[in-house]
């Protein structure tokens, strides 16, 4: 074993059994959409005393994180999201009217004098408003009967604490106690105590509770009161026949205190137990199944190193898992379906090794398996990093500029490359050096799986087609599959999702089957005509609707359930219209951000007419995609906006390989012309393409048949995506690249050479 090998051995070896002690130790965090539960988006809102800017966000968060405490929720987060955003996720909260109703009031408490009864007006009494600052003010009293009140002499903030009790001997019920600190034991000594000298029956005997311009409560003084003494002791008790989720709610929000500025919810997500139990166990199907394939489709194809790239794809599962872990990332459902993707594309790059070493073996007068590996890992590196690196600026892209379960997605997908990039290029070069070290493969070279030209390589010398000799007839097939995709969206429009639009997405599971068009017409019936329902599978209902009030939403549930005998809510999902059009623009800018950063990249690792090639091969690519999911009438989501994305990373990938060969042949041959130059990298590429798409095939057929409905358009978009992105790479990359040399006779232009690493 030399120096080198065994570096590489020790450092897979540490690697590893960190990762293993991690996968042992720290649990991965899932998402709500995976494990249940309601993520509620707030936004502060500006008094014309107090700014809604980031300090006050601070302040309200810390307020709601008491409420959220007392609400007794396992594990739930409160994040800021830039100056005014506040983030609140609520693991197994399934009734977000609740939690949204608890977290968005301002809870402005305050103590008054009651100074006595008011009179009627011919309108019931008068409004509760407040005539100046210090002057009286006239509510309502829990009963119902006007009262006047004198200015607050306490507030919330003389509160210490407040407690919801009940009193079983004396059979008062529930009521809540609470202690005054501070100023407020004595400001509560003198309320009550002025309170006191009132004879009984006498309206002013009594102390007014407010919340929120509302009296709660407004309890006599007892008789036992003494007179300008009051209550001492700081303590006292709230009674107004409360039932208990009543004195609970009530002691919660005299805890939580006031919010220093308003709330508003922008954007509310809800989802079933069963939804996400029911999401991991298709995943880990299609994960099972799908790798399953692949391994055996690895195999077949590259025998014991392809064995050993398995070997190499289960450390790559074990690393991702751990590194997922060890930053505390939260692993959501497009970000499953990320990691089962990435599984796919880890086998590109021991492809394009072992495609390499095919080749340096056939070439070779004395080949041996060892050399052939050290030279096809020494020459697949280039194409390998870029590569990769395209698809690390389309996760960091998502990361920054998405949110939610797509910004997991970018950041699952970005583990995922780095780990397989460490799977490749240190595990499966260690075990397949060791192993092409030994005497049993040198005796039979033909076990290793790269001692020949493989099948469809051999085919492509036999015949040795020239698929670049008229670049311009694969351009027109390229430009007519645009138009003819694209016609789809001036047909029938592009339906993009509530997250988009804004508005409200109610999936819901039912007993029976409930045709959409049938429950399309009883909703427009019972008030909702601009419902969109659809149906995916046997008892699965999805409608989406403008905006609704709690009410509109029971009276949806209702019509649904007399349809379908019973229905049950698995996804509820609330989009203001404000932060639907941020998630479109920056969709926009995701998308646009993407195309330049491929651009630079790809003209500075190769020069401006390849690089402008593949950006074009990519927006057809996107252009197709976009086009097919509108013939469909499938729904463009933060879900498709990751399959898309990633389908440009894989697009750019092919495009990448392709180059990186012909910037290769061009550095010693610089008097073929430049068609011949692209049509031998072509072919000389083509095995990896086909092997590395018919990978990825595999596991995204799983997760489309066995992923559930929740991914199944997720797979679909890829699935489209790699057919079309293999297709463009080679028929319209490569061709636009030839078109816009336009010199077949002359010395060709190739890429300046650039050193290896």
């Amino acid at each position: 074993m030399t120096r080198s090998l065994r570096v590489r051995a020790l450092c897979a070896l540490a690697v590893l059994a960190l990762s293993v002690f991690i996968a042992a130790t720290v649990p991965v965090r899932l998402g709500l959409d995976l494990r249940g539960g309601t993520q509620i988006v707030l936004e502060t809102r500006s008094t014309p005393t107090t700014a809604a800017d980031s300090e006050a966000t601070d302040r309200t968060v810390e307020v709601l994180r008491g409420r959220i405490d007392a609400l007794g929720v396992t594990e739930p987060t409160l994040t800021r999201s830039g100056d005014n955003r506040i983030i609140v996720e609520l693991p197994g909260v399934q009734d977000p009217e609740k939690a949204t109703e608890v977290l968005g009031r301002t809870a402005q408490l305050t103590f008054h004098e009651v100074l006595g009864a008011a009179e009627k007006t011919d309108k019931g009494t008068q409004k509760g408003k407040e005539r100046g600052p210090h002057r009286e003010r006239v509510l309502k009293d829990d009963s119902g009967e006007p009262l006047r009140l004198a200015a607050a002499s306490l507030t919330g903030e003389d509160v210490k604490s407040a407690d919801a009790r009940i009193d079983q001997q004396r059979g008062t019920g529930w009521h809540v106690t609470v202690d005054f600190e501070g100023k407020g034991r004595d400001g509560w000594a003198e309320l009550t105590g002025q309170a006191a000298c009132r004879q009984p029956g006498d309206p002013a005997r009594r102390v007014a509770i407010v919340l929120d311009d509302k009296v709660i409560s407004s309890p006599q003084v007892d008789p036992s009161v003494t007179c300008r003494t009051g209550i001492t002791g700081g303590s006292t008790e709230i009674t107004g026949r409360f039932s208990h989720e009543e004195a609970r709610e009530l002691a919660l929000l005299i805890n939580g205190g006031a919010l220093p500025v308003p709330v508003e919810t922008v954007e509310q997500r809800t989802v079933g137990p069963t939804l996400g139990a029911e999401a991991i166990e298709a995943s880990a199907w299609a994960a099972v199944v799908g790798t399953g394939l692949t391994a055996l489709f690895v195999v077949a194809v590259y025998r014991l190193m392809g064995a050993l790239a398995v070997v190499a794809l289960a450390c790559y599962g074990l690393l991702s898992y751990a590194a997922l872990a060890g930053l505390g990332a939260t692993l959501t459902l497009p970000g499953l379906a990320g990691f089962v993707l990435a599984i796919g594309m880890a086998v590109d790059a021991n492809v394009l090794v072992f495609e390499r070493a095919r080749e340096e073996y056939t070439a070779r007068r004395r080949p041996s398996i060892r050399t052939s590996l050290a030279a096809g890992f020494r020459n697949a590196f280039s194409a390998i990093a870029d590569s990769n690196i395209t698809t690390l600026i389309a996760a960091g892209l998502l990361f920054f500029l998405a949110s939610g379960p797509v910004r997991g997605f970018g950041v699952t997908l970005g583990i995922g490359v780095l780990a397989s990039m460490f799977s490749a290029l240190v595990i499966t070069r260690v075990l397949a050096e060791f192993a092409a070290s030994r005497r049993v493969l040198r005796q039979r070279p033909r076990l290793s799986g790269i001692a020949g030209a493989g099948a469809v390589r051999a085919r492509l010398l036999r015949r040795n087609p020239h698929l670049m000799r008229h670049p311009r007839r694969w351009l027109a097939a390229s430009a007519a599959a645009v138009l003819l995709a694209t016609s789809g969206i001036a047909v029938r429009g592009l339906d993009l999702g509530v997250e988009f639009t804004g508005g409200r997405l109610i999936e819901y599971t039912t007993t029976d089957p409930v045709d959409p068009d049938r429950a399309r017409a009883a909703l427009a019936d019972a008030g909702f005509p601009r419902a969109v329902v659809q149906s995916s599978g046997d008892d699965n209902l999805t409608v989406r609707t403008d905006e609704l009030t709690n009410a509109e939403e029971d009276q949806v549930t209702e019509t649904v359930s007399g349809l379908a005998g019973q229905a049950e809510k698995l996804r509820d999902e609330v989009v203001g219209p404000s932060i639907g059009e941020e998630l479109r623009q920056g969709a926009l800018i995701a998308l646009t951000v993407a195309l330049g950063s491929q651009l630079l990249y790809l003209a500075a690792r190769f020069r401006w007419l390849l690089g402008s090639a593949a950006v074009v091969a990519m927006a057809h690519d996107v252009l197709v995609l976009v086009g097919i999911f509108a013939w469909l009438g499938k729904p463009l989501d933060g879900v498709f906006l990751a399959a898309l994305l990633t389908v440009i990373g894989y697009s750019v990938n092919d495009s990448i390989v392709v180059f990186d060969r012909l910037r290769e042949l061009g550095r010693g041959r610089r008097t073929v012309p430049f068609p011949e130059l692209a049509n031998q990298a072509v072919l000389q590429t083509l095995p990896r393409t086909v092997n590395t798409g018919l990978g990825a095939v595999f596991i995204l057929s799983a997760l489309a048949v066995l992923g559930g409905d929740s991914l199944t358009d997720f797979a679909l978009a890829l699935l489209i995506g790699i057919v079309v992105g293999t297709w463009s790479s080679v028929f319209t990359a490569t061709p636009l690249a030839v078109t816009l040399t336009g010199d077949t006779a002359k010395k060709p232009r190739t890429a300046k050479p650039v050193r290896r690493s």
